[in-house]
Parts: C-alpha cells; sequence; structure tokens
C-alpha cells in the first residue's frame, strides 16, 4: 500500500505493540494514571508508569537495597525521579529555589542538572508527586514531556553572550520550538493541579503555526493535531545551535537547527540537520549510534512548519513494532537521505531550501567568569556529573541557595552538566566569590579540565537499566586518570571522556574522546577516537575491561600520543589518524 500523501510505502498494519497499545488507551496521557495516583498504594503499575513518563517522571527503586529486601520480604524501595522542561537550559530564581526546597522536603536532598539541560529530583514518594509537580506549574515551570515518546527538553548555548545576535536567537527559537512542538492535551494540567487556572501566556507567532501545520498534517479528530493518540514511535530530541558551537553536541539529535546570520546580525535561518541518535544494545548489531545528515534550509517564516513536518513523517513512518529500531535515526538510514528529505517535503507542501555552507565546530565549557556582553558578567561553575549537593568538604548546595536568596540571578544549565549564573552585576562578583569560597566550591582554574569536561549517568542506585556504576565510578578513574597524565606530561590536556553504566548512551559516550559503557558489573566497553568536537563518532577499542585496568590499558595509549601527536591534536583525533588497529597491539592486560 502506497500512502498517497508521499507517494512512499505506508508501514503495514499489525496488532498494536505492548507500548503502542498503552498510548492508545491512554485517552490522550490520562489513564490508568489518574485512578493509580488516587489510590493509596506505594507504585504505579507498568501501564501507568509508561504514561507517567510523558508527564516528567520515571519510577525506580534503591537497587542497592533490593536483595536486603527481598530476603526480609518486604518490597521495593519504590521512588520517582522528576524532570523539568527547560528549554535552552533557562532557570529562573524563583524557580530555582522552589526545586532547592522540593528536593530537600520530598526528595533524596539533591539536584543533578542532565546532559539535556533539565533538572531532575530523585526519591520522590508516590504519595507526594502531585504536591511537587503542582508546586513546580505554579512557579511557571513545568515536567511535561521531558521523557515519553515526545520532543524532549529542547537544548541551545547556555552562554549568555549579549552581544551575540545569534546566541539569543537560538535561546529564542529553543522555546518557541518547544511551545509548538508540546503535546496539546490537558491531561497535565488536569492530573497535577486540579485543572485549576495557571496563566500561561501564549505566543502568537507559536500559535499560528501551529493552526497552519494543523491543516495540513493533523491526525483528523484529535486532541493532538501533531502527535495523534499513539505520539511519536519513540522518544525525540532537538537541538538549535549557533555556526561554530557545538555545545549541545548537534550531531546527536533527531532534529538539529543551526542559526545563521547576517554580517550585522540578522537572522537569516537555519541549517537543518536530522537523524541522529546513540542509543543502542549490546550484542544488537542492528542497534548502533548515528550522526545526524544534512537535510536543508528554513527561513525564520518555515522554521516551525517544517520542523513539524519532520515530526509528522517520524509519527507517520517510524518503526511502531519494534522499540529498538523506532527512533527517527533508523528511518533516515533505511530511507536514505534523499527519499526522508522527499517525504518531509510533501508533508511541508514545498521544497526545502538547501542546506547553507557554515564554519567548523567547536565545543568548550564555559566555566569561569565572563563578560556578557551588555556590561553584566556571568559566572560558570563546574558541576561533577551534574550533582547538585552538600558533602564534607563541599557545600554547593548551600552556596547556590544562598546566591539565589540575595541576587536572584537567573541560571542557565549546560549541556556538560554545568550550570551558568547570569547577570551578573559587576558589584557583586566579590560577595559571590566569597560565599563560594565558604562553602568549598573550588574555582574553575583548581579543577582539572579532565574533570571539567567529562560527563556521567546516574546509572546505579536508580536507573532501572543501568548494569553498572558510573556517576559513582566515574570520579575515581578521572583521579587515577589524572595523575597518569601528569606522569606523562599531559594534565592540562582537556580529555573528553564519558561514562555510562549501560549502552543507552545518555551521557553522549560515542561522541567522546574516551568512552566508557557498562557491559557488566565493574566492566566497561572502551570507545576510542571521537571528536571533541562533537562532529565524529569513537569506535569501539575493547569489548570488556575492568574498570581498575582503564588507566593501565591508557598508558601506551597516551605514551604514543605524547610523543607522535600533531601540534595541538586531542587524543581522539589522534587515535583516528593512526587508527585503532595500530594501538591495540600496545595493549597487554593480565
Amino acid at each position: 500500500m502506497v500512502d498517497t500523501l508521499t507517494g512512499i510505502p505506508a508501514p503495514v498494519s499489525a496488532k498494536l505493540a505492548k507500548n503502542e497499545a498503552i498510548k492508545t488507551a491512554s485517552n490522550f496521557l490520562r489513564e490508568p494514571l489518574a485512578t493509580e495516583l488516587r489510590q493509596d498504594t506505594s507504585h504505579f503499575s507498568e501501564p501507568a508508569v509508561q504514561i507517567l513518563k510523558f508527564h516528567g517522571t520515571y519510577q525506580q527503586d534503591n537497587r542497592d537495597a533490593r536483595q536486603e529486601r527481598r530476603q526480609a520480604g518486604l518490597e521495593r524501595d519504590y521512588s520517582m525521579m522528576l524532570r523539568t522542561r527547560v528549554p535552552g537550559g533557562h532557570v529562573p530564581a524563583p524557580l530555582y529555589l522552589t526545586l532547592d526546597q522540593l528536593s530537600e522536603t520530598y526528595g533524596n536532598g539533591t539536584l543533578r542538572t542532565t546532559t539535556r539541560q533539565t533538572f531532575q529530583i530523585h526519591g520522590i514518594l508516590k504519595q507526594n508527586l502531585k504536591t511537587v509537580i503542582g508546586s513546580i506549574i505554579q512557579q511557571m515551570g513545568s515536567t511535561l514531556a521531558t521523557c515519553g515518546d515526545v520532543n524532549r527538553n529542547i537544548m541551545a548555548p547556555a552562554a549568555p553572550y549579549q552581544q551575540r545576535p545569534d546566541y539569543r536567537y537560538a535561546q529564542e527559537y529553543a522555546h518557541k520550538l518547544a511551545d509548538v512542538l508540546a503535546p496539546h492535551t490537558r491531561a497535565y494540567y488536569e492530573l497535577w493541579v486540579d485543572d485549576q487556572p495557571i496563566e500561561i501566556p501564549e505566543d502568537p507567532e507559536v500559535s499560528q503555526a501551529k493552526q497552519f501545520v494543523g491543516q495540513g498534517v493533523q491526525v483528523v479528530g484529535s486532541p493532538e493535531p501533531l502527535y495523534g493518540n499513539q505520539y511519536l514511535p519513540r522518544k525525540f530530541k532537538a537541538a538549535i545551535t549557533v555556526a561554530g558551537d557545538n555545545s549541545v553536541d548537534i550531531y546527536s539529535q533527531d532534529i538539529g537547527l543551526v542559526v545563521l546570520t547576517t554580517p550585522t546580525g540578522k537572522l537569516k535561518g537555519f541549517n537543518i540537520l536530522v537523524g541522529g541518535g546513540l542509543g543502542r544494545t549490546h550484542g544488537k548489531e542492528e542497534t548502533f549510534p548515528l550522526l545526524a545528515q544534512p537535510l536543508g534550509f528554513a527561513t525564520p517564516a518555515e522554521i516551525y512548519e517544517v520542523v513539524q513536518a519532520i515530526v509528522a513523517v517520524q509519527r507517520d513512518h517510524g518503526n511502531r513494532q519494534d522499540r529498538r529500531q523506532a527512533r527517527m535515526k533508523y528511518l533516515v538510514h533505511q530511507w536514505g537521505i534523499r527519499k526522508f528529505r522527499r517525504a518531509v517535503e510533501q508533508y511541508y507542501g514545498s521544497k526545502l531550501k538547501r542546506f547553507r555552507v557554515m564554519p567548523e565546530f567547536v565545543a568548550k565549557p564555559e566555566l569561569g567568569w565572563r563578560e556578557q556582553g551588555d556590561g553584566q558578567l556571568f559566572l560558570g561553575l563546574s558541576i561533577e556529573n551534574g550533582r547538585i549537593q552538600d558533602t564534607p568538604n563541599c557545600q554547593l548546595k548551600t552556596a547556590l541557595r544562598e546566591i539565589a536568596q540575595h541576587f536572584a540571578l537567573p541560571l542557565r544549565l549546560t549541556p556538560t552538566q554545568d550550570i551558568l549564573l547570569t547577570d551578573i552585576n559587576p558589584a557583586h562578583r566579590e560577595k559571590i566569590n566569597q560565599i563560594l569560597v565558604d562553602r568549598g566550591v573550588l574555582p574553575v582554574e583548581r579543577i582539572p579540565p579532565l574533570v571539567q569536561v567529562s560527563m556521567a549517568c546516574p546509572a546505579l542506585p536508580t536507573c532501572g537499566l543501568a548494569i553498572t556504576e558510573s556517576e559513582r565510578a566515574l570520579p575515581d578513574v578521572l583521579r587515577r586518570l589524572h595523575g597518569l597524565l601528569g606522569e606523562l606530561d599531559l594534565a592540562h590536556e582537556p580529555l573528553v571522556v564519558r561514562m555510562t553504566g549501560c549502552p543507552n548512551g545518555c551521557a553522549r559516550p560515542y561522541l567522546a574522546e574516551l568512552g566508557l559503557v557498562g557491559v557488566t558489573p565493574e566492566h566497561y566497553q572502551i570507545w576510542l577516537g571521537g571528536s571533541p568536537r562533537g562532529e565524529r563518532l569513537a569506535s569501539v577499542f575493547l569489548e570488556k575491561l575492568h574498570v581498575d585496568q582503564i588507566t593501565t590499558m591508557l598508558r601506551p595509549i597516551l605514551f604514543c600520543f605524547q610523543q607522535e601527536r600533531y601540534a595541538q591534536e586531542s587524543l581522539g583525533d589522534y587515535c583516528h589518524r593512526v587508527g585503532l588497529e595500530r594501538l591495540r597491539p600496545l595493549i597487554t592486560l593480565e
């Protein structure tokens, strides 16, 4: 059967897969979640858990306590992880203080910045979930669509360079596109605030775009004009950046937009990349990471409709029978970019413009004190693995609370799990520095470059998919690796290291110079050769290595790198240039 709109073979109808049936029966994200919220239980059923994700929450349990509780005849230690929706990572001070207090009162006392520029609160009990989400909504925050089979938080460069119009456009369109691609169902407000009136200002430009696209790719009769009653086949990720800045890992996104401006700063439009994605499964060779490919160019007047047309193609043609093959990257890969472009043009109703030439990307952390360009300053704080907490040596959480209370500074979360404090009056610089010093927060100059650019996913004990440790293991790995780099006179090398507790790729390890991917407890698959600029995938170097052998494995490689590197060459570029086959014989492990 051929789709009359695109001329492309339509998906063969079949019995709905489990997740698809749950979404279809949910009455647009209401049930069985609404019923189970009223029940006096400690956890949700599996169907409710799937719908809960669309509202921004994952059900988890403390895996450290599983065996002990099982032996004692107790159920699992259930709790919820809640994720906020903050396009471009922008968090006003009142919302931050609310999240801080909620994490203390109802969570595990910590906040965590994510690799998609959001906040996560861990440890919320089912009975408190409505109170927590309702409090966030009342502060004009949201958790809607930060999980589930919809477009998730839209990323953008966090740096507030006010003299750069392109950076301002990236933030502006991240917010507008987030609204365009948000679910329309009223279920979110019905469930979490009892449908109380909430003032949600609507952008007329965005509203008009929704109505226009609704006439073209609307699912007839659905309260969801873009998503329909089954939503997307799988999660969907988008980011927008500026030419030359790849802090968002633009090639890892389902949709990546690049702002292009005239020499005078006027917005020309957006280069569009499609089909990126990093998730895979060990032992399943049909799953693999892919980089996004150039699709075309759109003007500001076109971009909303083009983006929704791309989403609609994935909605109608993405694989709904096999979730391992359901991401849009596989559709682009199987069709090829020309066929995919033709489908998008059919949905959009017009030919796409040609992809424009743009400069090479770089990726660097925006840490330390910087000028915004408007007479004010911003301060980038390195947050190791994104965990904001108080420890005996560093009361980071208290320091950020005090700064927010005294100065009401907006925050911006970065794609590398760091925090920028923005709009700082230069007269307040020393006072802010003093708060940080008093609370033991190290200045960026005292943090090794290796640590500044590293990332880890949370993994154990909360993530249900984790095979082994990540956040709790990476600090020790980096400490040993920093010592090795020092021995080889490479201590200032900003080696990009990323670790995940499973192959799903949440910390984007397949784009790292050194990627550590959990394969069994305490063992990792080793990936080498990614680009520090984020435009090249790494390759598998070793299938399995114990965590204690990582530095032993790296020593001869780093020695050759130190001896043979070109000027300013990174380790990832070196490994890619000489080839992994040449490096493997260097490794001798007992």
